[in-house]
């Protein structure tokens, strides 16, 4: 059964009706940003928020002392669908939420109340998952494993942005770490007597650029110098650097990764030293449902807001929801909070907007589409039937 207009003005007004609630959380959240898995002040205050509406909330939930869980409903009635509302919290280092995850916290709980108030009795079960340390922790990723999504129909959330996009891509990520070890030297004596690890390190990052014509559009490889060496009169013993390595698809990702590695064995190589490489995998690509997103976007565009469905004018990041996109339907789809070109993800002018009237009002109308796509899943079998069609055609094994 597709949802009905009564059904969608009831949860529309239990989200316009907790408008004051909404608003103060965001700016909780946003005035005291906290950074991965020490979202201590901001899971509290969305916990007690849904506690307060009459909500049992699972505090620490998968053995993550900043993570949530909270469920109304019944998976056992004729559905047997289960949705998951997704919520992030986290900040960033410096720039505070500079992507936004106030107005993402504030548009879960908001879609998390509305659906609630307008879910019919038995007719399946909403939940809502406090999801900390999206920023390089993977906190999604750690509650999977605890089985967070198993049973799950369908999962969603919104992120900020600076246009409407449905079906945006987030790159497969990686971070690979190299050590150097020389040989230390009088750098005016005798600089003859030394290997330098400094200079294997700089040389690697040139032979990256060099090898930056043979990648794939999507492809983005950047890092850092984290020890350049201990003093300028010696011939450097120690050095290290890191790189972030992101594609469009994990096999490309894989590729890139070798390219890397060899790029620093080369330079190792050619100054005489050694290297050490550690590497931790990052976030897998985004399987976008496109069924499921063209229904948030319709639900979007009864509330005045016109998504395109994706673009190549912006670039994309990573995400965690990327490994959930691989093991149950999901959607990521984000939402201006600033015009086209302003500011993006991770800078200072995207952080204001977050704190701003804009953000919170693009927050409110993404927890009214994506409660309305939330009962759709639980209501309408045939929507349940295309996106599981879709997501078994689409995405890769776990």
């Amino acid at each position: 059964m597709p949802l009905s207009k009564e059904m969608a003005l009831s949860a529309d007004t239990t989200i316009d009706a907790l408008r004051e609630d909404l608003s103060r959380l965001s700016a909780q959240i946003f005035a005291n940003p906290e950074l991965r898995f020490e979202e201590v002040k901001a899971s509290a205050w969305v916990a007690d928020l849904l506690q307060s509406k009459g909500f049992h909330v699972e505090r620490g939930a998968y053995g993550l002392a900043t993570a949530l869980r909270v469920s109304t409903g019944d998976p056992s009635g004729p559905s047997g669908a289960r949705v998951a509302i997704l919520a992030e919290y986290d900040a960033l280092p410096e720039i505070g939420h500079a992507c936004g995850h106030n107005l993402i916290a504030t548009a879960a709980v908001g879609a998390f109340l509305g659906a609630a108030a307008a879910l019919p009795k038995g007719a399946g079960e909403l939940v809502l998952l406090g999801t900390p340390a999206e920023e390089g922790g993977g906190g999604k990723i750690l509650m999977a494993k605890k089985g967070a999504f198993e049973g799950i129909s369908a999962a969603m959330m919104f992120h900020p942005f600076d246009r409407d996009l449905l079906t945006h891509p987030a790159l497969a990520s990686l971070w690979i770490s190299f050590s150097f070890k020389g040989s230390p030297a009088h750098a005016a004596a005798a600089p003859h007597d030394g290997n330098s690890a400094l200079t294997a390190c700089m040389d690697t990052f040139r032979l990256i650029d060099g090898q930056r014509v043979h990648f794939r559009d999507g492809v983005r490889v950047h890092g850092t110098i984290s020890n350049g060496g201990q003093a300028v009169n010696i011939i450097p013993e120690d050095a290290a650097c890191e790189f972030s390595v992101r594609a469009r698809t994990l096999e490309e990702l894989e590729r890139v990764r070798k390219i890397v590695l060899r790029c620093a064995e080369g330079a190792a190589t050619a100054s005489g030293v050694n290297v050490r490489v550690t590497s931790r995998m990052g976030y897998r690509d985004m399987k976008n449902n496109v069924g499921l997103a063209t229904r948030f976007g319709s639900h979007l565009g009864e509330l005045g807001r016109n998504a395109a469905m994706a673009t190549e004018d912006v670039g994309a990041g990573s995400t965690d929801m990327g490994d959930v996109s691989h093991l149950v339907p999901s959607i990521h789809p984000y939402l201006g909070i600033v015009d086209p070109g302003v500011a993006l993800c991770h800078q200072h002018a995207f952080a204001d907007a977050a704190g701003g009237a804009r953000g919170l009002e693009t927050a409110l109308v993404a927890a009214k589409a994506l409660a309305r796509t939330a009962l759709d899943v639980i209501l309408d079998h045939e929507l349940r039937a295309h996106i599981q069609s879709e997501f078994q055609g689409s995405a890769s094994p776990a």
